[in-house]
């Protein structure tokens, strides 16, 4: 590759802000692989995980299935995003205000919708309700033997929020919540009540859209 055509060499001289995302992931990899370059082995991780979205979700190991991502790789992408995922979470200025469960749909829908595996997680707010941060709590099995309030609750207790909304996806794509979804819902309502805190709803999300529990009355 012509030494200006470099990734490196190239946000020496424009910027990173000018860069494609593959010549980003380029500079976090370094190199390529015997027989292809570093941005074409970026282009394929990139297109792998279905962009820069689909990346930040992907695990260590999946990324390591990838021919040409070793461990190391695949942990500089790792930290380079999560230092992203902090630098945005300090702006209180792009920190969105929920309002409504429309609000929360379309702030995680979209990529909750897409998950493989059921995740259960925690929106945290302050007293304006504005967003300070989301906390994944479960990963797999989502149920009323498996989760408990204690660690639902944790992220909020740490970080002194006053009010939480649960968002959790059903990977079948139907957002209908089951008797269990409404047992969960109680205990945490319950246990949230007992540490001041307010849990203003629980969404279960799908393909086929989300169910307020709050707007439903299931499990408040």
């Amino acid at each position: 590759m012509p030494t200006g055509d470099r990734p490196r060499e190239r946000l020496r001289a424009v910027g990173a802000e000018n860069l494609t995302n593959p010549e980003l992931v380029a500079i976090l990899l370094r190199t390529g692989v015997t027989g292809e370059g570093v941005v074409s082995l970026a282009t394929r991780l990139l297109s792998e995980f279905n962009g820069p979205s689909g990346l930040s979700r992907a695990s260590l190991s999946e990324m390591c299935t990838l021919r040409g991502i070793s461990e190391v790789k695949a942990m500089h992408i790792h930290a380079a995003l999560e230092l992203g995922r902090r630098a945005a979470a300090l702006n209180p200025d792009d920190r969105p205000t929920v309002g409504t469960p429309e609000d929360v749909h379309n702030y995680l829908g979209a990529e909750m919708a897409r998950l493989s595996q059921e995740n259960l997680r925690v929106v945290l707010l302050n007293t304006k309700n504005i967003v300070i941060g989301v906390r994944t709590v479960y990963q797999g099995t989502v149920n009323s033997a498996a989760v408990r309030v204690a660690e639902v609750l944790r992220p909020a207790i740490r970080e002194n929020c006053p009010a939480i909304i649960v968002v959790h996806n059903h990977p079948s794509g139907d957002p209908t919540p089951s008797p269990e979804d409404i047992l969960v819902t109680r205990r945490i309502r319950r246990g949230a009540s007992e540490m001041d805190i307010e849990l203003l709803d629980h969404l279960v999300i799908g393909e086929r859209g989300f169910v307020s529990m709050k707007r439903r009355d299931l499990g408040f």
